[in-house]
């Protein structure tokens, strides 16, 4: 598990490609710091697994699916990268919980400037925007972003002066993909509503209701 506090930015030495999956040499050091082959390091927002070390750096394999979900494929030479290690057991919990299992991507549409922070306003398919929530938790590229606005097409955060200083995003432009990994709470909270939508579960047919399925009858069904 990750908390989306970016430790250090590290910048891409070498990338492998094959037809179906790759590896990649990044260099960097604070994250160095007690890894071992085998350990979890997020790479911009994607958990990856350690397969070889070296004094100035690491190498990670790249399957097809983290191929086809995030902007690790795009990656070139001397690209930086966000990097997180992840959460120890007795560590401080900055961010929010960030999984490491990015949900897809999104496009950068706008970067503002307002006083000391630059708004950033990304696009994102239905099915991230669905899951996002104003003044909630967001991660992009690894970062741990609070939502700032969203509608039905996209949704926009604030970063401040250290952010801006400590990650890449703002070192992007209009047009850039970025990685999006939802709030796993909101996740987990929609499948297990999924059955009180009407239609079976467990096969057993449930009783059709009206809405949504979150009802006052099924709230005082329930206890609540």
């Amino acid at each position: 598990m990750f908390t989306g506090i970016v430790e250090e930015k590290g910048k891409i030495q070498k990338v492998i490609s094959g037809q179906s999956s790759g590896s990649i040499e990044i260099r960097a050091k604070k994250v160095l710091e007690g890894t071992r082959i085998g350990d979890s390091i997020a790479v911009n927002g994607v958990c990856l697994t350690v397969t070889a070390l070296r004094p100035d750096g690491f190498t990670a394999d790249v399957m097809p699916e983290t191929l086809r979900r995030t902007n690790l494929g795009s990656l070139s030479l001397g690209a930086e990268v966000n990097l997180e290690r992840a959460m120890a057991a007795g560590g401080r919990f900055g961010g929010h919980i960030v999984s490491g299992h990015v949900d897809g991507t999104g496009t950068i549409r706008s970067m503002k400037q307002e006083g000391n922070a630059v708004w950033v306003s990304i696009e994102a398919s239905s099915g991230i925007l669905h899951l996002i929530v104003e003044k909630g938790s967001i991660c992009i590229d690894g970062i741990s972003l609070t939502v700032a606005y969203v509608d039905n097409s996209l949704f926009k955060v604030s970063i401040i002066p250290h952010t801006g200083a400590e990650t890449t995003l703002l070192a992007k432009k209009a047009g850039d993909i970025v990685n999006l990994e939802n709030d796993i709470i909101g996740k987990y909270i929609e499948k297990l509503m999924q059955p009180y939508q009407g239609g079976e579960a467990a096969g057993e047919q449930r009783e059709e209701r009206s809405g949504s399925g979150l009802t006052m009858e099924f709230l005082r069904e329930y206890g609540f």
